[in-house]
């Protein structure tokens, strides 16, 4: 049988083989889908695939992988607008001037986390590592070296990753992988090999002054499948930079002093993260833009009796329609006093009243960047005069910050402004007895850095130049809150947008509106969702 299957020679299948990789690369993807049904077909017409030779064995499987290699490897599908290989290459670069004498960089991508039983959760990349390199898959680790290294073959190089490799059977179940070769051609990271390496790699460790990394909170599953996983790649890691156990920490009187710093890479990243590109920038906008429809269609949508996950639903559905793939945070969504919760995602209120008004805290995520963008809306379409000198009192705030806004100024004169205003204004209304009483109606920091995070890296004493951060003023009185209950269940929160620019900044969200008066008058419009009825439920 040597060379040979039953019915089938083995110079036909090489010479089938052949074929496909002359022609594959030309062929659709239902083609090339096609392509593996035959090949199946060919390996099932060849009976006793147990007597196949080992060479013809591999043969076949060759064969397999090529086709699923064309099939997954390139995704025709993706949008075309994702940051390119030369801005991950320049934050790369960026980053090294960065970095102290001697040292090296490390990142873990994130872990898959699991949901319930064989259900994971979407998986979502670390931002630093999204950052440095537009992976987008676990499982791997990346090395910066401030430093050109050496390696056996005398090549030179100061950046190195591993991943997870190809593997048919995976692809077919979970999507397409890039591998090493993916990620040279893609993502350009000339360095790149597949984390079944990784255990090889030696590098001396000890010679480094600075070994950066961020702390493991020993939170990650070890598939036992798989000893190339991160949970082996992160032990594997340990091993080869003497990271200190916890037994033997138990054991030591004195802390050991070792090359091992997981204090500074945060502050290092947030010195680059904080300040936007160009190309991050119009991935910013894009998201802010979508955002702000999402605002506009619930303004003309919005009808008492909606529940609070139907108006959220409304929101998540337009950020689909305009292709953004997640949400930046959990929605809130919260009615009435639901929205005095500043932290709501329940969204379980199944009818809202025509009497309240519905808080709105939402972002889409596009290409990675998030918006972040709160407006607070009566359901009615009207407000009451309460909820508009509460809903005044707040957009003034907002203003107030927005007129010290620029370079120079801190983000505590930011939150200054806003409480100054809150404080006066909720003792004028006689909410509070003194401007200087301490109280939970405005509890929280008026202004945060978005872009990867909703809460993203940056530093936070002074803005600067091409900073983007939110404004985003509150005011909430919750039931039974020491003042005359016609104030009860108000909860306010206007936010938006802002580009830091060299005089002032640009106020990305206007698209969605702010007053009353323009509040009102989009809520009156008709909504492109107001025939879209579906039929009770059985």
């Amino acid at each position: 049988m040597a060379g040979e299957i039953t019915g089938c020679s083995a110079k036909s299948v090489y010479s089938f083989a052949l074929f496909s990789g002359d022609t594959l690369k030309n062929l659709s993807s239902f083609a090339v889908a096609g392509y593996i049904v035959l090949v199946s077909l060919v390996i099932a017409f060849c009976d006793f695939y147990h007597t196949i030779t080992i060479p013809m064995q591999k043969l076949i499987t060759l064969m397999l992988m090529l086709a699923a290699s064309v099939a997954f490897a390139q995704n025709p599908d993706m949008p075309p607008d994702f940051l390119g290989k030369d801005f991950h290459k320049d934050r790369r670069a960026k980053l090294r001037e960065k970095l102290p004498a001697n040292s090296v960089a490390v990142y873990f991508a994130n872990a898959v986390r699991n949901r319930a039983n064989d259900v994971d959760y979407v998986y979502h990349q670390d931002p630093d590592f999204y950052y440095l390199t537009g992976y987008k898959e676990p499982d791997a680790v990346l090395f910066i070296f401030k430093d050109k290294q050496t390696a056996a073959n005398k090549t030179q190089y100061d950046e190195i990753i591993f991943v997870q490799p190809r593997n048919v059977q995976a692809e077919m179940w979970t999507g397409r992988r890039l591998g090493d070769a993916g990620v040279k051609t893609q993502l350009g990271l000339e360095q790149a090999f597949n984390n079944t390496e990784f255990k090889k790699y030696n590098v001396d460790f000890s010679k480094f002054d600075n070994i950066l990394f961020t702390d493991f909170k020993n939170d990650v599953r070890d598939d036992t499948r798989d000893s190339s996983d991160l949970y082996s790649m992160i032990e594997d890691f340990k091993v080869k930079v003497n990271y200190p156990s916890k037994d033997k920490a138990l054991v030591t009187r004195e802390p050991q002093k070792n090359n091992l710093n997981t204090q500074d890479l945060e502050a290092i990243m947030a010195s680059l993260r904080g300040f936007k590109t160009k190309e991050e920038m119009q991935m910013i906008r894009k998201a802010v833009s979508v955002s702000c429809m999402g605002q506009r269609e619930v303004m003309k949508a919005i009808k008492p009796g909606m529940s609070e996950r139907e108006i959220q639903g409304i929101h998540e559905f337009v950020f689909k329609k305009y292709q953004a793939e997640d949400l930046g945070y959990p929605s809130i969504v919260g009615a009435g006093h639901n929205g005095c919760i500043l932290h709501y995602i329940d969204n379980y209120k199944p009818n809202v009243s025509n009497k309240e008004m519905i808080l709105m805290d939402l972002g889409a995520e596009y290409h990675g960047y998030t918006a972040d963008i709160t407006r607070t809306i009566p359901i009615n379409g009207k407000f009451s005069p309460e909820q508009k000198q509460i809903y005044e009192l707040v957009l003034k705030a907002q203003e107030e910050a927005m007129k010290v806004c620029k370079p120079g100024a801190s983000f505590g004169d930011l939150t200054k402004a806003t409480r100054v205003v809150v404080n006066k204004g909720l003792k004028d209304l006689g909410i509070i007895k003194n401007e200087t009483d301490k109280h939970m109606y405005y509890p929280h920091g008026c202004c945060h850095h978005i872009g990867l995070d909703v809460h993203d890296l940056g530093p936070y004493d002074k803005l600067q130049e091409s900073m983007v951060i939110t404004i985003e003023p509150g005011i909430y009185i919750p039931e039974n809150a020491a003042c005359d209950k016609r104030w009860w269940g108000i909860a306010v929160r206007i936010e938006d947008d802002y580009l830091i620019t060299k005089d002032g900044y640009e106020h990305l969200s206007t698209a969605a509106p702010r007053t009353v008066e323009d509040i009102e008058a989009l809520m009156k419009q008709p909504s492109a969702l107001d025939d879209f009825v579906l039929p009770e439920l059985k």
